[in-house]
């Protein structure tokens, strides 16, 4: 990685899945390239992902990442990319909370739906089954009064009965106002600390490295991407949506780049020299 001074540097932000990874979980060779082409230039690049640590270390070691840190469980958990360790990484910062109030408010008014917590090791306790992989290689059935039990990271909720609307319709009635919550895919939801977000941690990233605000850029998909899209855009940064998101989310963003299919990623990255070219002239 070539040497920059932190006035020169830019933190680049990006999501996993539909935005550096397919729905598959297909990687192009396409984004990788451009991906370490732009760190090599002395950048950056931080993995954004709603996806625990231990489900996001195998995508950042294939994007060639052996160092760095990365935002994982929306924000709630930043790590060290340590491919010396067993695992992988470090965890630098967990943020936990007491998940029994809230639970027991889901609870009531979802009464069928699948819950799970994310213990601050990373590891995956739920109640009814989840997706295959959904919660990690780490995860253990237990009763429903035992996900609240101790301070968590988050609290994630599956209802297979409903869609995504009449999921958020839900979820505004239960009044979520001491955490921060985002919809993932139909009828998700994961639940953080209150004000954690993907843009929380990645701001401490950015004051550490001492990087300005308004050299930023963040790349994503989802909902839990929008507040990272407003914390870059607020700094003087720029957010750019994958072609394939949701009307929601692209109003969120400054720009719209290719869908995940068509290499997005690449496409921002590979034009970096011109974003630094025209904010040149500005």
């Amino acid at each position: 990685m070539a040497e920059l001074n932190p006035e020169d540097r830019w933190l680049i932000g990006i999501d996993i899945d539909g935005t550096l990874v397919h729905d598959d979980g297909f990687l192009s060779a396409a984004v990788v390239e451009q991906v370490k082409r732009v760190r090599a230039l002395g950048h950056e690049i931080v993995v954004a992902t709603g996806r625990s640590a231990s489900n996001s270390i195998p995508v950042i070691n294939d994007i060639g990442f052996i160092d760095g840190k990365a935002v994982c469980s929306n924000g709630a958990v930043t790590i060290a990319v340590m491919p010396e360790l067993d695992r992988g990484f470090r965890a630098v910062e967990v943020v936990a909370f007491d998940p029994a109030r809230v639970l027991n408010e889901l609870v009531h008014s979802l009464p069928n739906a699948h819950f799970a917590v994310e213990d601050v090791d990373g590891s995956y306790r739920f109640h009814k089954p989840f997706p295959a992989y959904a919660l990690g290689t780490q995860n253990f059935e237990t009763p429903l009064h035992e996900l609240m039990a101790h301070p968590v990271s988050r609290v994630v909720v599956l209802s297979p009965n409903h869609d995504t609307e009449e999921f958020l319709k839900l979820i505004a009635n239960v009044g979520l106002h001491s955490v921060s919550y985002s919809i993932g895919y139909t009828a998700w939801l994961d639940i953080a600390p209150s004000g954690v977000t993907k843009a929380s941690a990645l701001d401490k990233i950015r004051a550490e490295k001492g990087i300005d605000p308004a050299k930023t850029i963040v790349i994503g998909d989802g909902r839990n991407d929008i507040p990272m899209f407003e914390w870059a855009k607020a700094g003087g940064g720029l957010a750019f949506a994958m072609g394939q998101a949701s009307e929601e989310v692209q109003v969120a963003a400054s720009a719209i780049t290719a869908p995940v299919e068509d290499d997005g990623v690449a496409s921002v990255l590979s034009d970096f020299e011109g974003i630094l070219y025209t904010r040149s002239l500005g």
